[in-house]
């Protein structure tokens, strides 16, 4: 018989971390608001939760490493938006966060997960900010508990 692990979306004892962007803080607040709900519905007591704001998605990183490394959080959510303009600037910025998020889960072992949105348009981000698509906030925390807890069975 093939052993499998399976995570439970529950938030148990530990402390989770929340880092988010401020640019774009019309969508980023709702993504904020949204892990918040989501961590508590599933058992997470305020004192569990700690909410980093930085100013935009390339300095999400830094904090979400720092965090990552203190040993005080089981999981660091990474919440922003970046938004196409006119420019390349959204392909460096998009790049940046993805690669330096991924380097923190290597580095530290501690789930960092990516819940940064990458849109076309405003009115994207605003359907994947608590309305036609859900929230991807609350998407982050699923994941942020459910990684948690694999990573307590492995």
């Amino acid at each position: 018989m093939i052993k499998e692990t399976k995570g439970q979306v529950t938030a148990g004892k530990g402390n989770y971390a929340i880092v988010v962007s401020r640019f774009n803080e019309f969508i980023s607040s709702k993504l904020l608001a949204g892990a918040i709900d989501c961590l508590m519905r599933h058992g997470a007591a305020e004192k569990q939760i700690s909410a980093v704001w930085v100013p935009g998605a390339c300095e999400i990183t830094i904090a979400a490493k720092k965090l990552a490394q203190t040993g005080k959080y089981v999981a660091v959510i990474c919440l922003g938006a970046v938004i196409q303009g006119q420019t390349h600037h959204f392909e460096y910025v998009c790049q940046q966060v993805v690669r330096g998020i991924g380097q923190i889960n290597y580095d530290t072992g501690v789930p960092t997960v990516f819940g940064v949105l990458t849109c076309d348009t405003l009115e994207n981000a605003i359907e994947r900010a608590g309305t036609k698509m859900g929230n991807a906030g609350a998407d982050a925390a699923m994941t942020a508990m459910e990684m948690t807890n694999v990573m307590e069975q492995i």
